[in-house]
């Protein structure tokens, strides 16, 4: 299954990333080859794809860009090349990404680096490494950002391709320069720059230099950032290459705005606003007209200051939540023919009145009646139709409230994913490091005690990476629910098999009744999982030499299912938020080891999913029970 990637948006000024693409845009080439396609036709579908390829690297306009390498996945698709799929939809993320739609840019970036790895084509695996970075850096989201640039740079210095390495090397500079980490910027910088003056690549070399220029210019060097911002745009004014010029152009208004020359600044603002509206760049636009509104406040032109800022305001919403804004403009498009219909329809029938005033007054009085009936009954449907937008527009906003919670939901959630799997990431590294030291200095004595540590952090990784999956998969509404009759005994023996060894290591007693006659009518998998969490929470919790007891019985129409503990129990205060995926807290147990507090929560949603109800009862010091019912099957038994 392809991977999705949630939506989030640019929020502060900041220059894009480079395409996974190593040649230099030349509008003439694009132009020529485009001339081929449609003059000649008689192409192989191979010579096709080559074509199309070369046409999405040289092409200026990014519209066209986005509609051939559709053409050429397209193509890829038919004749089943996983190959072409990939570089296709690397240009399609590209494409997007640029025109600023992040969901669909991401999407398809993924989906390039499957079809990469499907066929072991390693360079594209890099490439797509790099543009998945790219797009969580826009999101903010820059320590999973630097993670998929270093396996973009690890892979590509392995294949020695130097001039995609120079790329990623680029980006990871951009990354800590839009994290104000300017010295390491400019050492990733030049690292690229050095190999990219080797290559001799125009394009690219421009880009490095507006990037340094935008280092200086956030250390107050206003004369070098100005140097290279300037060269930089003079070759890709040459090009034809007007996004990176949009950008820089910006920068140079922020630049002379500083040094209080608000003309010089108001001529590069403009600029800028020109070339992003002409290539329809959102991004650009938003930041463009920002800059302007502050400038024309600036020069007291209040006027003109009030238009730019609403531009601002438009293109900004119009990114955080394009689909809202799609829906409400259509709405008002509506209204607006509607008005103009009624419009109409007055006029023709005062036209109709008018020729009817000679043939006398029963007539006249006639076309009266006729008007008004027409005009009340138009001002009913306006009312009508007002009513409706009104509850519409009521509804966007719920859903835009909804949006706006469950987007800071998944923001939290992917900080703590990131905080816990950082902790035993870090262990395995270290300990290896610590092993292969005491390997070289012959020191075994040391060996068990790192072998056992290692075994918790990977527990601690299996149990939380277990976790996640099957709480990305039911958030997606995709985990199979497939109830059949099923032996609890059978389910909590397969568990107990799996904790066996941590239960061991904290000497801890476990005991089960549960009768053969106990079954139920659940999905097997989310079962064994909500029990698997249940049972992991009570050893967590549970300190040494104590025990836990799980029981099982059929009451009417229900099985019922204890796991009790004698650990430490739950607090008053986090007992009120047990299931909340909002209160989700790393709480260390009673032998150090850490957790997500994902497990209650994803036990939570599959005793729903299985029609099933979950209690807790607990009491600090003194242990905690877990009751889970679910639907039972009465006078049945199981082969």
């Amino acid at each position: 299954m392809l991977r999705k990637a949630k939506k989030a948006y640019l929020l502060f000024v900041g220059f894009f990333f480079i395409n996974g693409f190593a040649n230099s845009q030349n509008q003439d080439k694009a132009d020529s080859l485009i001339h081929v396609l449609e003059v000649r036709k008689n192409i192989s579908d191979s010579l096709k794809l080559e074509i199309l390829q070369d046409i999405c690297a040289n092409h200026s306009n990014t519209t066209l860009k986005l509609l051939y390498a559709k053409k050429a996945f397209s193509i890829a698709k038919n004749i089943g090349s996983n190959l072409w799929m990939s570089r296709s939809a690397l240009e399609i993320g590209h494409a997007y990404k640029k025109k600023g739609v992040l969901e669909r840019a991401v999407d398809a970036f993924y989906n390039s680096l499957e079809y990469a790895k499907e066929i072991n084509y390693r360079k594209g695996e890099a490439l797509a490494y790099s543009a998945i970075g790219s797009v969580y850096r826009v999101q903010k989201n820059h320590s999973i950002a630097l993670t998929y640039y270093n396996l973009s740079i690890a892979k590509l210095r392995v294949l020695g391709d130097s001039t995609n390495l120079a790329i990623s090397l680029m980006n990871t500079g951009e990354l800590y320069r839009t994290n104000h980490i300017l010295d390491t910027a400019l050492l990733y910088f030049n690292e690229s720059g050095t190999i990219l003056n080797l290559k001799n690549l125009k394009t690219i070399q421009a880009y490095n230099l507006g990037n340094i220029g935008l280092v200086y210019a956030e250390q107050g060097k206003h004369t070098l950032a100005e140097k290279n911002i300037v060269e930089a745009t003079k070759i890709l004014q040459e090009l034809g290459d007007n996004y990176p010029i949009a950008v820089y152009n910006t920068y140079m208004a922020d630049i002379y705005k500083a040094k209080g020359d608000l003309p010089r600044a108001l001529e590069y603002a403009q600029h800028s606003y020109s070339l992003a509206m002409a290539d329809g760049l959102k991004e650009q636009i938003r930041d463009a007209s920002h800059t302007l509104s502050e400038l024309h406040e600036a020069q007291e032109e209040f006027k003109k200051a009030y238009h730019f800022q609403e531009v601002y305001l438009a293109y900004r919403d119009s990114i955080n939540n394009e689909e809202t804004i799609r829906k409400m403009a259509d709405l008002r498009t509506e209204y607006e023919v509607s008005q103009k219909q009624i419009e109409v329809d007055l006029l023709n029938q005062e036209k109709k009145a008018s020729r009817l005033i000679g043939a006398g007054l029963l007539s006249l009085l006639m076309a009266i009646a006729g008007l008004a009936f027409i005009y009340i009954r138009r001002n009913k449907e306006k009312r009508l139709t007002n009513k409706l937008l009104t509850e519409q527009k009521q509804q966007l906003q719920t859903q835009h409230n909804e949006l706006e919670v469950l987007n800071a939901t998944k923001d939290r959630f992917f900080s703590i994913i990131s905080h816990d799997l950082r902790g035993p990431v870090s262990s395995f590294k270290g300990l290896t490091t610590i092993m292969k030291m005491s390997l070289e200095d012959k020191k075994y004595e040391e060996l068990p005690k790192m072998t056992d540590m290692l075994g918790k952090a990977s527990s601690q990784i299996s149990t939380l990476l277990d976790n996640l999956l099957d709480w990305a998969v039911n958030q997606q509404g995709e985990f199979p629910y497939s109830p059949k009759k099923t032996r609890l005994a059978n389910l909590v023996e397969d568990v107990l098999q799996a904790s066996k060894s941590q239960a061991e290591a904290k000497q801890i007693g476990i005991t089960t009744l549960i009768p053969n006659d106990v079954i139920g009518w659940v999905d097997k998998n989310s079962v064994e999982t909500i029990i698997r969490n249940l049972v992991n929470n009570a050893l967590k919790f549970t300190p040494k030499g104590g025990n836990i007891e799980i029981i099982g019985a059929t009451e009417e129409n229900e099985v019922v299912l204890k796991i009790k503990d004698t650990g430490v129990g739950i607090s008053k205060k986090k007992f009120n938020t047990l299931f909340s995926v909002n209160e989700l807290k790393s709480t260390p147990g009673t032998d150090g080891e850490k957790g997500l507090g994902l497990g209650l929560r994803l036990a939570y949603e599959f005793v729903r999913m299985n029609k099933g109800t979950i209690l807790a009862e607990s009491e600090e010091g003194k242990g905690t029970v877990f009751t889970v019912r679910f639907p039972a099957l009465k006078n049945m038994k199981l082969p």
